[in-house]
């Protein structure tokens, strides 16, 4: 790590810390009034689809990340590609290293195309970058995600020192967390009815039966 990478990293984790620490002592009334309207769903599947899925999960999760090794993989090939759903990532903020990470995966422009890509990376490797103990190797890791995706140096310091962006990133998951009633990760709602964690079975017969299938 050169010189002005280490006093930039510094930098950048002294506001994003601060951020969040400030970020939690918002309350879900007051979140509600912040303009998070150009703060874009994360999308698959079939935009008009009948059915939707929406996906609350944390990437430092442990409950999460199995899901998407194996359970999302499924619902993927069977619901997402065949055009059946419409599914809806959301992230939710538990600790600052899963804001970190969803600083990444939505960094720059055309962020839609790398997300689920990012997101794979980052949850494929969720043992070895969320349990450092070094906040700066913790960003240095997410930040190798991001270059592998094809961002920049110049496009990970412009989204991790845009403080108004993240305060509204995480606004945004206390409205959504709030209006569905979410409290623990993963959760789905499916079909508008929500659901904690559980086997890819029992979702897939839910998702079915919402289909009429």
């Amino acid at each position: 790590m050169n010189r002005f990478t280490s006093a930039f990293t510094a930098t950048t984790l002294a506001l994003l810390a601060a951020l969040f620490l400030s970020a939690q002592s918002v309350a879900a009334q007051d979140a509600a009034d912040v303009d998070t309207s150009d703060i874009p769903d994360m999308v698959l599947g079939n935009p008009d689809a009948d059915v939707t899925v929406i996906e609350y999960a944390s990437f430092t999760c442990p409950h999460c990340a199995t899901f998407h090794a194996g359970a999302f993989k499924d619902l993927k090939k069977d619901f997402i590609d065949t055009g059946k759903i419409r599914f809806v990532y959301r992230e939710v903020f538990f600790d600052r290293q899963g804001l970190w990470a969803a600083i990444v995966a939505r960094c720059g422009e055309g962020a839609e195309n790398r997300y689920f890509g990012i997101a794979d990376m980052i949850y494929e490797n969720q043992r070895a970058w969320a349990r450092q103990e070094e906040p700066a190797a913790i960003v240095d890791s997410l930040r190798r995600f991001g270059k592998t995706a094809g961002l920049t140096d110049a496009q990970l310091d412009q989204c991790f020192t845009d403080a108004d962006a993240a305060q509204k990133l995480y606004a945004r998951y206390l409205q959504q967390a709030d209006e569905d009633g979410v409290t623990s990760t993963p959760t789905f709602i499916i079909d508008g009815t929500r659901h904690s964690n559980l086997p890819y079975n029992e979702m897939s017969d839910l998702i079915n039966a919402a289909l009429g299938e």
